[in-house]
């Protein structure tokens, strides 16, 4: 039987986001108990072995593309199939869709973070990375006002400032943070949630 996730971090990012993704992943505390979500935008068509690359990363986590229907799980790294929308439904699941891209992506930041939303609540922390469209602040504003932390990658640092300045527009209050100090930050964030 498996302990029921109370709490749970979503990464969205896109264009420049892959390097962040990968040094905090690499740099996450072995204790680190709550499943991460990443929602990042990939060519539809490019096969993709990010999820093994990830794996390779971190010893303590089990990194994989969920599949739909499958149980939220603790100590575990999920990455948001290519081409497919990525939900979480209510009894802490995920959902695959293949409707609309949204913001012409697929899988979209923003479907991942708002279903979250309905179901965590305030048991979110999200972040934003890098990224050259608006997916994501729209997410990052539900959770927000959910009571979730909200987090986004200081602009002067992204490749492709949009998706985070984008989220600073609607979110005077996100937390703004370099790269660097993320992994600082999850070290909180696993003594404090």
């Amino acid at each position: 039987m498996h302990k029921s996730v109370q709490h749970m971090v979503l990464i969205g990012g896109s264009a420049g986001s892959v390097s962040v993704i990968m040094s905090l992943i690499e740099q996450l505390p072995p204790d680190f108990i709550h499943p991460i979500v990443i929602v990042l935008h990939r060519l539809k068509n490019v096969s993709s072995e990010l999820d093994k690359i990830l794996m390779g990363l971190h010893k303590h986590k089990r990194v994989r593309e969920p599949e739909d229907k499958d149980i939220i799980r603790n100590k575990h790294i999920y990455l948001a199939p290519q081409n497919y929308h990525l939900l979480i439904e209510p009894d802490k699941t995920f959902s695959l869709d293949y409707s609309e891209p949204v913001h012409f992506s697929r899988p979209s930041i923003d479907v991942t973070f708002e279903s979250a939303a309905r179901v965590f609540g305030g048991n979110l922390t999200a972040i934003l990375l890098s990224g050259a469209n608006q997916d994501g602040a729209a997410g990052l504003q539900m959770i927000q006002q959910q009571g979730g932390q909200v987090v986004v990658q200081d602009p002067k640092t992204a490749e492709y400032p949009t998706m985070p300045l984008a989220a600073i527009e609607i979110i005077p209050e996100v937390l703004i943070l370099q790269p660097s100090g993320l992994p600082l930050f999850f070290e909180n964030l696993l003594r404090t949630k």
